[in-house]
């Protein structure tokens, strides 16, 4: 499979148009649902695979961001070996009372997993938390980059972004 044959397919999966409010505020008449790509086991495995060579030497956990992060991290662990971290928007109040759940952070590098980067902020904000409970993070792995200010924002925060494709990606190959 190719990098293109994997754009076409997440495109088909996910692309879908309309109007969409983001995250991050903007709206957009294009968007990426990402719950389709990563309730698909076999597409999601063919991600992980993917993703594999973009995982910096060195990473001894990754971390996987509320909610969509979740899949994807789990699915890449299988194929790294590596322990995973799920990693809250905020400590719940109860249990543990942590905002990392998994496996252990402090004192370790982390690979921040995500599944769409549009602004960076979940990003921004969820790596400040790590970096509060000693993780040392300097990059973050995205399975789509919308490239729409992301990746400068996250590099404002010493933190690369590395991404399987980007938006542009997905329209070239879904012309083809």
């Amino acid at each position: 499979m190719t990098h293109s044959d994997l754009a076409r397919r997440i495109h088909a999966a996910s692309h879908l148009t309309g109007h969409f409010t983001l995250r991050s505020g903007r709206t957009a008449t294009e968007y990426f649902d990402k719950y389709r790509f990563e309730a698909d086991p076999v597409l999601l495995d063919d991600i992980a695979q993917r993703m594999l060579p973009l995982v910096p030497t060195g990473t001894e956990v990754l971390a996987g961001l509320e909610m969509g992060g979740i899949p994807v991290v789990t699915a890449l662990s299988r194929h790294t070996g590596l322990p995973c971290a799920f990693v809250r928007k905020q400590a719940k109040p109860y249990g543990t009372c942590r905002l990392a759940e998994g496996a252990e952070v402090t004192g370790r590098r982390v690979l921040v997993v995500e599944d769409v980067v549009t602004s960076g902020g979940q990003i921004v904000l969820s790596t400040t938390d790590l970096r509060s409970l000693g993780a040392q993070v300097h990059e973050a792995l995205c399975v789509i980059d919308r490239e729409q200010g992301g990746a400068d924002a996250l590099a404002a925060e010493n933190i690369r972004l590395l991404s399987l494709l980007t938006a542009a990606d997905l329209r070239t190959a879904a012309a083809a």
